[in-house]
C-alpha cells in the first residue's frame, strides 16, 4: 500500500492536511520545552515528518491500513526511536495517562472525536500543552471569553486550567478530501489540573439552555432559595445569562452553593 492509493475513510473522520504552510505554522507554534510529543491520528504522516525532526513522537493511529503505511514510511525514525507507533483506539489506550512522562499533544484531530480527546488531555496531569487542529466552531468554544455568545462549559473548563487562543484559521482547501467547514489550530497552555466532576456537572446544568437565564437553568437541579443567596453574594442579577458569567465567578458560585448547602444540611441535622 502506498499513500497515493489511500482513500479517506468516513468512519474515522479522515481529512488529510496537505497545506505545508499550515503544517509549518503548527510546528512554529509548539511550546519550547523538553516534553515528549504525542500525536493522535497522524494519517498519512504529513505533520509527523515535521514533528520527528523536532522531538521524539508517540503516535496513535486507529486505522490499521494507515498504521502499516506509517510503519513503512517512518522505518528509520521508528528504528532510531524518534517515533513510536501505537496501532489502535487511543481512547482505549487512555485509561489514565497516555505516556508516563510530561507531554504535549500536537495533532490534526478527527472532527468526530476532537472534543472528547481535548477533554481527556485536559484531565491528564501528564499533558502540559494542547496544540491541535479542529473544526473552527469547536476551537472557538474552547477559546471563548465571557460575554461572547459561544462562551460555554468548554470555555470555563479551559480557563480553569490554563490559557487558550486560536493560532490560525484553516480553509477547507488545505485538506484532502475537503471538509465542508472551516478549521482552526488552537493552543491550550495548562497551568493547573482539571476541576472536579461536581463542578463540571454544575456547568453542564448552567449551559444546558444558553438562551435562558442562569437562574432558570440552575433552578432545575438546585434549590432556588440557595441560588438566590449565592446570586446576592456575587452581585448577580436574576436576568444574567450563562455566557455573561466569568470562569472565576462560576468557581465562586460553586463554592458558595456548596457552602450554603452544607450549612443547611448541618442545620437540619442539629434540629
Amino acid at each position: 500500500m502506498n499513500r497515493n492509493s489511500v482513500v479517506a475513510k468516513k468512519k474515522f473522520g479522515q481529512n488529510f492536511l496537505k497545506d505545508e504552510t499550515v503544517l509549518r505554522k503548527i510546528v512554529e507554534a509548539m511550546p519550547h520545552n523538553n516534553n515528549k510529543l504525542v500525536e493522535i491520528g497522524p494519517g498519512l504522516g504529513d505533520l509527523t515528518k515535521f514533528l520527528v525532526d523536532v522531538k521524539s513522537v508517540e503516535a496513535f493511529e486507529v486505522d490499521t491500513d494507515l498504521c502499516k503505511l506509517l510503519q513503512s514510511t517512518f522505518k528509520e525514525e521508528i528504528a532510531t526511536k524518534r517515533l513510536h507507533m501505537n496501532c489502535g483506539d487511543v481512547l482505549q489506550a487512555w485509561q489514565s495517562s497516555l505516556v508516563d512522562e510530561p507531554y504535549d499533544l500536537v495533532a490534526n484531530l478527527p472532527y468526530y472525536i476532537a472534543t472528547n480527546i481535548i477533554l481527556k488531555a485536559l484531565a491528564d496531569p501528564m499533558c502540559k500543552n494542547i496544540l491541535v487542529m479542529v473544526q473552527l466552531e469547536v476551537a472557538e468554544k474552547f477559546c471563548a471569553n465571557e460575554g461572547e455568545k459561544v462562551f460555554g462549559s468548554l470555555s470555563v473548563i479551559t480557563q480553569s486550567i490554563g490559557n487558550a487562543h486560536i493560532i490560525v484559521r484553516v480553509p477547507p482547501t488545505a485538506f484532502e478530501p475537503q471538509p465542508k467547514i472551516d478549521s482552526a489550530v488552537f493552543l491550550i497552555q495548562k497551568n493547573a489540573d482539571r476541576s472536579d466532576e461536581n463542578f463540571e456537572d454544575m456547568l453542564r446544568v448552567a449551559f444546558k439552555q444558553p438562551r435562558k437565564t442562569l437562574m432558570k437553568n440552575l433552578a432545575v437541579v438546585y434549590e432556588k432559595t440557595l441560588l438566590q443567596e449565592a446570586f446576592v453574594e456575587l452581585n448577580f442579577t436574576l436576568t444574567i445569562r450563562p455566557h455573561q458569567v466569568s470562569a472565576h465567578d462560576y468557581h465562586q458560585l460553586y463554592k458558595i452553593t456548596r457552602s450554603l448547602d452544607g450549612r443547611r444540611e448541618s442545620g437540619n441535622t442539629n434540629s
